[in-house]
Order: structure tokens, then C-alpha cells, then sequence
């Protein structure tokens, strides 16, 4: 199992390297690994590109309390 901060520093590192192209990236790499058979790795990235997501989310949602 993959901690949650080691998934938000993957998510970052993404974000990182290929700005608006991020969330792209990681969902092509999930259905990479789905495609391969390796169900643990396509979790895996799914989680990450949740995360690129959350990090790269401009609106907050419904009922989200903001700073």
C-alpha cells in the first residue's frame, strides 16, 4: 500500500514536470498499467491523478469551507 503523502509528492512531482498537461499524463499512465494487467499499479495511479487534480483545482466545492 501507498501512503497518502507518498501519493501527493508523485502528484506534485507530476504537476512539476508537465503543468496543464498533468492530469493527461496521469491518466495515461493508470490506463497504461490497466492495460498491462498490473490492476495494483493502475490504483495506484488513479490515486495520483485524483491528486493532480485536487492540487490543480481552481474552484472550491460545494459547502468547502475557504481560507
Amino acid at each position: 500500500m501507498i501512503s497518502d503523502p507518498d501519493i501527493w509528492r508523485a502528484a506534485q512531482l507530476i504537476v512539476k514536470r508537465h503543468d496543464a498537461d498533468a492530469p493527461i499524463v496521469a491518466a495515461q499512465r493508470a490506463d497504461e498499467l490497466f492495460e498491462d494487467g498490473d490492476l495494483d499499479g493502475a490504483a495506484v495511479s488513479k490515486r495520483i491523478l485524483h491528486a493532480v487534480e485536487e492540487l490543480q483545482r481552481v474552484t472550491p466545492k460545494v459547502g468547502e469551507r475557504v481560507n
